[in-house]
């Protein structure tokens, strides 16, 4: 029998690779954890979670606006950038070192360098040149930003990578795409005081979400006066005498700003990771290809995360790690679930989301009856705000089920994860109607939306 050094050998120390490390060590097994850059991945060192600190950083002045219609005087006011990054900053640290510490805990190796694959059972380290051996290797690399070679001037833009780290807030920015991450941190820059444009060059932002909700966020956004150009692209990037950035499009327009950061998607980190060697099969964009196990195409390497390009989302990349611990070390073979999986946009305001669309519903059911409401929140009868909520409920006329449940407004990322639950148990409009409703709740709307606003046979809208 061959003696292997490790039991398990996870490239990458994410959400995915450190949870499957932890809870492999965590039952015994020999494991390694390698990582070239910082603990905790995408989401905990320069995405999810510094996101959404920016997020509360930026909603502040709309907190103070509210106030004035219940009473409050606010004093005067100032934003200070570089503290925010410095308490940012401390934040991720403590938290990389949970990530560390948890790891530790379990009796794991943590093995701090980049590690390259050098047939399907060795891997070498790059910080010393050694190799070692593993019985099973995990990859689990993530992704990272596409930087649009294509465009002129592209090496003057940055990414939501180096948005993280500015040294000093811009006066102005451009962001070039319309999905969540270029409509979120247009929001965090405008709120932050940033003359903010967005430009996508389909049809509405949001591609992949409900019509009506993308729709209904686009307005409001434009009303808190964020510039949004749709089916228009930068064709050349230039950098000025002075500094800043000349964006020419291909609609005859140039924009003037301090910076230009593309969000036009992210691609897996494959790249130089020895897959060859191994015989590790990737797709076109370098994603690597799995089974319904995460297995490769070898069969003791396994894949998770977003290196697989399959859904790029933190919970899903350590329910994946989870299923990979159930089928190769608990024998309890496990494919993970992606059907309904809940998400949130961290707009302004919010939107939250999980199952099927009522366009992609339209695609699979016969008939659907749409259930959707749309009025001012409570918290701005007295603050004097217009904006908008939006719920919306996707129903199979046939079986009843509520296949997709779609929020705009606050709190819309924490009521998407409640309706999750209930999408996922595939409950009736029937449940929702029977629930007693919570008042005065936004999401009361949830449960008392007794007639349909309109129905949809064969595709077709109908009354």
């Amino acid at each position: 029998m061959t003696q292997y050094d490790y039991d398990l050998f996870v490239i990458g120390g994410g959400s995915g690779g450190v949870r499957a490390g932890r809870v492999a060590a965590s039952l015994g097994k020999r494991v390694a954890v390698a990582e070239e850059y910082r603990f905790g991945g995408t989401c905990v060192i320069r995405g999810c979670v510094p996101k959404k600190l920016f997020v509360y950083a930026s909603q502040f002045p709309e907190h103070f606006e509210v106030a004035a219609g219940y009473g409050w005087t606010v004093g005067e006011r100032s934003f200070d950038w570089k503290t925010l990054i410095a308490n940012k900053d401390r934040e991720i640290a403590r938290l990389e070192g949970l990530y560390r510490k948890g790891l530790e805990n379990a009796g794991a190796t943590i093995i701090e360098s980049r590690a390259v694959l050098e047939d399907s059972h060795t891997i070498r380290l790059e910080k010393d040149g050694r190799t070692v051996t593993a019985q099973t290797i995990l990859i689990a690399t993530g992704g990272h930003p596409s930087l649009h070679p294509a465009l002129p001037g592209h090496e003057h833009c940055i990414t939501s990578d180096e948005a993280f780290h500015l040294t000093e807030l811009p006066k102005s920015i451009a962001i070039v795409g319309g999905g969540y991450i270029g409509v979120e941190f247009a929001n965090i820059f405008h709120g932050l005081g940033v003359e903010t444009t967005l430009i996508y060059r389909g049809k509405e932002i949001l591609g992949r979400f409900d019509k009506d909700l993308r729709t209904a966020l686009h307005v409001e956004m434009e009303a808190k006066g964020i510039t949004i150009l749709c089916k228009e692209i930068f064709t050349k990037i230039d950098r000025r005498a002075d500094g800043r950035l000349e964006a020419h499009t291909n609609a005859d327009r140039t924009l003037i700003v301090d910076q230009v950061m593309l969000a036009i998607g992210r691609q897996p980190n494959t790249a130089g990771l020895g897959l060859d060697k191994a015989g590790v099969k990737t797709g076109p964009k370098g994603e690597i290809f799995v089974d319904e196990y995460s297995r490769t195409n070898i069969e003791n390497v396994y894949a998770v995360g977003d290196v697989t390009d399959r859904v790029q989302l933190t919970p899903v990349a350590i329910h994946e790690a989870m299923c990979f611990v159930d089928t190769v070390y608990r024998g309890k073979p496990t494919t993970p679930d992606h059907d309904a999986v809940a998400t949130a946009v961290f707009s302004q305001p919010e939107l939250g989301t999980v199952g099927l669309s009522e366009e992609d519903a339209a695609e699979q059911y016969d008939e659907l009856e749409i259930y959707k409401a749309t009025f001012r929140p409570m918290r701005h009868t007295l603050s004097g705000r217009l904006e908008k909520m939006v719920m919306k409920l996707v129903v199979d006329a046939a079986s009843r089920r509520v296949v997709g449940a779609h929020v705009l407004g606050v709190d819309a990322g924490e009521m998407a994860q409640l309706l999750g639950i209930a999408v996922k148990a595939k409950l009736t409009k029937e449940d929702f109607d029977a629930t007693m409703a919570v008042h005065p709740t936004a999401a009361e709307e949830l449960v008392t939306m007794y007639q349909p606003s309109y129905r949809v046979k064969n595709g077709q809208q109908v009354a």
